[in-house]
């Protein structure tokens, strides 16, 4: 099997309490060609302390003021090389095969440029409290309105696409610079879905957004919106006021081939084949 380089970075600023859960959730996957990049925002917790004790297994930290979450993981994507990416915040997790489901999607598979896997929650530990099954998604849902949420823990995405989608994060966005990426990435590609577990999401007391959050992404859709091209536009139209009302009519269309265009995507394991493969629908 071969082994892509994957990078890594996990943005930190005082959350001692959970970063080394987070760090060894990375570190402990054993995966043979990672690169982890540790940006700590000058924390006076005990956080640094929690770093260097896995320094000699890092590819670089750093523990110095910086203007923000967006801002430490911009500055450690610019230390890595990989080709597949991803970030990891310092109260979340990812499970122990994480990685190597990596290696084997995006090893063998050209096309896909973006997953995500299921959605799980965690609250003090580091097994999953619940399982989502995540909405799937494409661009005429966003457009249509369905832009929540994606979880940011569980996708992965190659370095090629990143920088079709300027390469950074933009930090004119304080909250849901996520999204926004996200909103990129759909401009550029179809995101896959994944039928496993790849990243967990902490719920805790001091975890960042909430209503703020929010407001700046309703700000984002809208925009988003207003850049699509009309074609987009009334297709997302069509897809709202149909599908969403009538599985029925939905079917009826997709024989009519009114919508041949509105197709989700996904990459499951074939215990046939004993491989990966892809499906439409």
């Amino acid at each position: 099997m071969d082994y892509p380089k994957i990078s890594i970075v996990t943005p930190s600023f005082n959350q001692a309490e959970f970063l080394e859960q987070t760090i060894r959730s990375v570190l402990d996957q054993n995966y043979p060609n990672l690169e982890y990049v540790v940006i700590d925002g000058g924390s006076t917790d005990g956080s640094v302390e929690i770093i260097k004790k896995y320094a000699d297994r890092l590819t670089y930290w750093v523990s110095e003021k910086d203007k923000g979450q967006y801002d430490a993981i911009n500055k450690g994507f610019s230390h890595t090389t990989g080709d597949i990416m991803g970030w990891i915040n310092s109260s979340d997790i990812y499970y122990p095969w994480t990685f190597h489901i990596l290696a084997e999607i995006f090893g063998s598979m050209a096309k896909v440029e973006w997953i995500s896997g299921m959605h799980t929650n965690l609250s003090t530990g580091t097994a999953p409290q619940s399982i989502d099954c995540a909405r799937q998604k494409n661009i005429y849902d966003i457009v249509g309105g369905k832009y929540k949420w994606l979880q940011q823990e569980s996708i992965f995405w190659k370095r090629d696409l990143w920088n079709k989608a300027g390469g950074k994060l933009d930090l004119n966005v304080g909250y849901a610079g996520d999204l926004n990426l996200w909103l990129k990435f759909f401009s550029n590609s179809c995101l896959f879905y994944v039928n496993t577990i790849l990243g967990g999401f902490r719920y805790h007391d001091v975890r960042r957004g909430n209503n703020t959050y929010e407001i700046e992404a309703e700000r984002l859709f809208r925009d988003f919106k207003s850049q699509q091209p009309s074609k987009i536009k009334r297709r997302a139209l069509l897809v709202k006021a149909v599908v969403s009302k009538s599985n029925f009519l939905k079917r009826v269309l997709k024989k009519l081939k009114m919508i041949d265009w509105y197709q989700h995507y996904n990459v499951y394991f074939d215990y046939h084949e004993n491989k990966w493969l892809t499906r439409i629908h």
